[in-house]
């Protein structure tokens, strides 16, 4: 067991049992499966941390932290960062502590706000603080220093921090102009910090400010004026901001969820003039929910795209309404005027097929020992939506490696678990570099 090995599996979700399909097994029942391949030499990550929190949670602190001990022993920081939350969960926060230091002094990013936050839960909050401060451009850390911050009273310290990083003598790192339009502030969601550290302290008004002072910041398809006016019920504002299409959609969504349907939909209709790509997809997504698909198709239709993203709501939408006959009439008609049909837009024939009970000849348009691995997997979810999971494993068969990712869940449902385990795990084949073409590292090149 190699720190390294473990990074590459767990972050590419290769030979190992991937983490919702370990929930799954343990769903079933498969706890022996799951604790199997826990405590094993080559252990899989992902049983191993799901068979720990089991044990935690059932009081077994101590047989937890022993599953986890070889994964920790690799030097391999996820496993450390688990253990030391169990650690702390079990009421072990000097343990917990204690493991994670070396991390953060050896300069693992994630490790130092992960030890400032458990110091401050434990009363040294003063010592977190000193730790983040000189961290204060990487904004990961900064976060951390924000929540450390406050929960000190140091809210005004920390405005003066932040208000620093944003001031306009931070110039190009690149060129040393104050006025170059490629000027960064480091961190670059100094203006969110901020706001929140206002935010914080009870100085709404003066948060908002600071967000209208700067272009929309937006994370994760989250607006951050728009979420700060949601949080503070200033709907009014909300409205007349909708500065950006993350901003309308949260504003859909907080009418939608008020019941004030009509006042979502208005919303979307009234941003559709500047975006006629996203939001009209959300808007027919608002009118699907609400019963109202025959609306919904019309919106995409309207947008007369070809883009196989479109083509695929409008197909979808099509078969929730019954209307699949008339979606294939779409595909043919798209067909007909482009000359061809491309593999994405092709493939969506056999759901609308599906859907109009014609599957058997959906299946046919495809022969599985010319297919493309894209084609059979999609044939294959058509067998298991229909009922057939035996046939698609027998259809995924041939080219069980390429199709593990769909194959393994598939086979844990029919009851061949170990089968699937197996497969899951199996490595890949090592496939050696192309040599080199046109290109020689000797005179002359």
């Amino acid at each position: 067991m190699h720190a390294a090995t473990l990074h590459r599996r767990t972050n590419m979700h290769d030979e190992c049992v991937p983490p919702k399909l370990v929930d799954r097994l343990l769903a079933l029942g498969h706890t022996e499966v799951v604790r199997g391949l826990a405590v094993a030499d080559d252990g899989d990550w992902f049983c191993a941390r799901a068979w720990a929190r089991l044990l935690a949670d059932r009081g077994a602190l101590a047989e937890a932290l022993e599953v986890l001990a070889p994964y920790v022993g690799t030097g391999w920081w996820t496993a450390a960062a688990e253990a030391a939350r169990l650690l702390d969960a079990g009421g072990r926060a000097e343990e917990a502590v204690a493991l994670v230091r070396p991390f953060a002094s050896n300069g693992e990013r994630s490790a130092l706000p992960e030890l400032a936050l458990l110091l401050a839960r434990h009363g040294r909050g003063e010592e977190a603080y000193e730790l983040l401060v000189p961290h204060i451009t990487d904004w990961l850390i900064a976060e951390a220093l924000v929540e450390v911050g406050v929960g000190l009273g140091r809210g005004e310290e920390l405005a003066a921090l932040l208000e620093a990083r944003l001031a306009p003598e931070n110039v190009c790192e690149c060129c040393g102009d104050r006025e170059c339009g490629m000027r960064s502030t480091e961190p670059f969601n100094a203006a969110n910090l901020l706001a929140t550290v206002y935010e914080k302290q009870g100085r709404t008004d003066e948060a908002i400010a600071v967000l209208r002072s700067y272009d929309p910041i937006v994370v994760n398809d989250r607006d951050a004026l728009a979420d700060l006016l949601v949080r503070h019920d200033r709907i009014d504002e909300l409205r007349a901001y909708a500065g950006t299409p993350e901003a309308v959609r949260q504003l859909a969504e907080l009418l939608e969820g008020r019941g004030d349907v009509a006042g979502a939909v208005d919303a979307y209709r009234d941003h559709m003039r500047e975006d006629r790509w996203h939001t009209p997809i959300l808007l027919a997504e608002l009118l699907a929910r609400h019963g109202r698909g025959a609306e919904a198709i019309e919106v995409v239709r309207a947008m007369d795209s070809a883009e196989d993203w479109v083509v695929d709501q409008l197909c979808k939408l099509f078969a929730a309404e019954d209307r699949a006959e008339e979606g294939l009439a779409h595909l043919d008609a798209l067909k007909a005027r482009r000359g061809r049909e491309e593999r994405e837009l092709s493939r969506l024939r056999g759901p609308l097929m599906a859907a109009c009970g014609r599957l058997d000849e959906a299946l046919a348009l495809v022969h599985p020992e010319g297919a493309s691995p894209y084609a059979k997997a999609d044939l294959a979810r058509l067998l298991i939506d229909a009922g057939r999971p035996e046939e698609a494993a027998t259809l995924l068969e041939t080219d069980r490696l390429d199709h593990r990712r769909t194959l393994g869940p598939l086979l844990v449902e029919l009851g061949r678990v170990e089968e699937a385990v197996t497969l899951l795990r199996t490595p890949r084949p090592h496939v050696p570099p192309p040599e080199p073409s046109g290109y020689s590292d000797c005179p002359p090149f």
